[in-house]
């Protein structure tokens, strides 16, 4: 290429620096590259480690190491400098070299810190290389190391460093702990297990072409990393469709998910304690519909599911109350991801407007046929999910079991209560320390020996054999007097025989939340409408989704008593948490009753009170079969390990 077409090229990169540093100027922000040395004025020689020589990613190439020759250059390394100067001459002779047959080969130098690099020679090199559009560029870094800290980024970075010993690439920065482990998981990789020469380069490019797609979709410029998109689009589609789809059909699929993927970016979620219910706009009359086909998707089937059985009796009420306005199905037996979402699509097929899926390892599945299907609601019995393509619903349990658990205080007559707790899931420690509350209530000396049914032992045998007379076991799914007066379910008394008398339970009402949402959707203030927002319904006493059911054999003194905070927790007179509340490791939870938890204090709750003996199990002593609800919506959901997605082991096998 003569001296003179690449005098031509850097008048081209001249104009577009001059451009982006007017935009730049206009916007307020900084015209130059970054500064490693303003960034980090003290550089310790010990926290410098040679990485050694290989390929960087040109876009993670953000400044300089020193302020030495940074007005030459926009944040984008386009150049500033006239054309008549010695910088532009040697620009000029560089990019001669790059579009002849040698071609730049000398690596540049820099500075690695926190997944991105600073150049301390070769700047205009990397000129040059990313105004052709080098989507890499050979380096030789020097990683500065991090001061080890709690947040999120650092600790991110540092499980960067592990993901880099297997796998060799630079391309991904996560800015959240534990994504690096999803990551490999989705992918159906071992963390300790290199990477091919291969596989490096066959990631490198479903994940540019994944992100040129994520690019056309972000018009709006979000900042939503592309490596955070792709962990929720590789929950519903695989690696391998990477190359087997379109660019029209990739852009589509990402189009589809975007107010999700906006959504999880931002952990925006709404919680609301009842379905909305204002009125409707005027003209909204007009297209309101008369009629809807409603389906509800269960895993087992009402016989061999006591919490199918209940979903399924709020079918049955929803049928009952609402008449020839709904057309109702169910579905069962999605019990794998595959089962579950042919079920869904069936639902769909057969014409469902509004469709239930009553578990939440379902939510996944869900979302990804609700994506596909965006004339559809979707609803996923679960809580805490961020997506916007379904909403998800659940209940307040804890308020009925400080109810029962004042019950239980007042007859616990040697003041020790045994509580069987379920799963170590969202708003189950939040149940435990509201029975807890409860108990002191009544009973200022109360003490709950807790255990779990999702462990290994026999709880109930052990409370019987320890003295332990008083009993809170699971509650009861659904409004039948054989589940409390059975005593599998609810508070109740063992006597010295063995015997068991009923006292009260918690129990699940869905006909309630199923009829408001029909009645909602039927009204015109509930759709589906695209927001960047999840929308999450956890419902309480005042909703009628939980309500409590009282044995005739609990003592009448005790009944007036309940109902009195029956009426209480349902009118918002009386709050379980409003108190001075110590926790088992003697840290104040709340000073007074002048004050109480949010939402999300209750909801991520993750201690246990005082007078609780007792812990949360880890995901290890989790059974196997109950690993999956604590998955989807364990309390240290973040800090399980990622499970290796068997699916993803061909898919990633398939590179080689």
């Amino acid at each position: 290429m003569s001296v003179q077409a690449c005098r031509e090229e850097y008048l081209k990169a001249l104009k577009l620096g001059q451009r982006e540093s007017e935009e730049l100027a206009a916007a307020g922000k900084n015209q130059n590259p970054e500064v490693l040395d303003e960034l980090l004025p003290e550089i310790d020689t010990q926290t410098i480690v040679d990485v050694g020589t290989m390929e960087i990613p040109a876009e993670r190439i953000l400044g300089t190491k020193s302020a030495g020759r940074i007005a030459a250059f926009t944040p984008s390394f386009y150049p500033l400098l006239d054309v008549k100067t010695e910088f532009a001459s040697k620009w000029i002779t560089l990019c001669d070299a790059h579009l002849g047959d040698e071609g730049i080969r000398d690596p540049i130098s820099c500075y690695e810190y926190l997944g991105n690099f600073y150049v301390q020679e070769g700047n205009k090199r990397v000129s040059v290389l990313r105004y052709f559009g080098a989507p890499r560029i050979p380096a030789v870094i020097k990683r500065v190391m991090p001061v080890q800290s709690q947040e999120p980024r650092i600790q991110a970075y540092y499980e960067f460093l592990d993901f880099f010993k297997a796998a060799g690439i630079y391309t991904v920065q996560f800015r959240r702990p534990k994504d690096y482990g999803k990551l490999l998981s989705l992918l159906g990789k071992e963390p300790d297990v290199k990477w091919t020469e291969d596989e490096r380069r066959t990631f490198n490019a479903r994940y540019q072409y994944f992100r040129e797609a994520l690019a056309a979709v972000n018009t709006r410029q979000l900042d939503i990393l592309p490596e955070e998109a792709l962990l929720l689009w590789l929950k519903l589609y695989s690696f391998e469709d990477l190359s087997n789809l379109s660019t029209a059909e990739l852009k589509k699929s990402v189009a589809a998910l975007w107010e999700d993927i906006v959504s999880t970016s931002e952990s925006a979620v709404k919680v609301a304690s009842k379905v909305e219910d204002t009125k409707p706009g005027i003209l909204s009359f007009l297209t309101l519909p008369d009629h809807l086909n409603v389906a509800f998707v269960h895993s087992l089937t009402p016989s061999t599911s006591g919490w199918g059985l209940g979903h399924e009796k709020g079918k049955e009420y929803l049928e009952e109350v609402m008449g020839d306005k709904v057309t109702v199905r169910s579905y069962y037996q999605g019990n794998t991801p595959e089962e579950a979402e042919a079920l869904l699509e069936q639902a769909v097929a057969e014409g469902a407007q509004v469709v239930f899926a009553t578990v939440p390892q379902m939510t996944h599945v869900c979302l990804k046929v609700a994506v596909e299907h965006p004339k559809v609601l979707f609803f996923c019995c679960s809580l805490d999910q961020p997506y916007s393509s379904i909403r998800t619903y659940y209940g307040r349990v804890f308020e009925a079991k400080f109810i029962t658990g004042a019950i239980a205080g007042a007859m616990a007559q040697n003041n020790r209560i045994g509580y069987i707790a379920s799963y170590p899931i969202f708003g189950v420690p939040a149940s435990i320390n509201a029975f807890a509350l409860g108990a002191l209530l009544t009973n200022p000396r109360a003490q709950i020996d807790l255990r779990w049914s999702c462990v290994e032992g026999t709880p109930q045998a052990d409370f019987f054999a320890d003295g332990i007379r008083v009993v809170s076991n699971r509650d009861v799914p659904v409004q039948s007097k054989m589940y409390l007066d059975f005593c599998n379910y609810g508070t109740y008394l063992m006597d010295d025989k063995g015997d068991l008398i009923p006292l009260a339970s918690p129990v699940w009402v869905w006909g309630k939340f199923y009829e408001s949402v029909i009645r909602s959707v039927l009204g015109g203030t509930l759709k589906r409408e695209k927001e960047a927002t999840g929308r999450n319904y956890w419902m309480g006493m005042d909703s009628g989704v939980i309500d409590i059911d009282f044995s005739d054999r609990l003592p009448q003194g005790l009944r007036a008593l309940a109902d009195i905070l029956c009426k209480g927790v349902r009118e918002h007179t009386i709050d379980p948490f409003a108190r001075r509340i110590i926790a088992q490791d003697g840290s104040v939870k709340n000073e007074s009753s002048a004050t109480t938890f949010t939402t999300e204090e209750l909801m991520h709750m993750d201690w246990l009170c005082d007078n609780v003996c007792g812990s949360i199990p880890t995901f290890d002593e989790v059974l196997p079969m109950s690993r999956n609800m604590v998955r989807e919506l364990g309390v240290y959901r973040e800090e399980i390990p990622a499970q290796k997605e068997a699916k993803a082991v061909e898919n990633f096998i398939h590179l080689r």
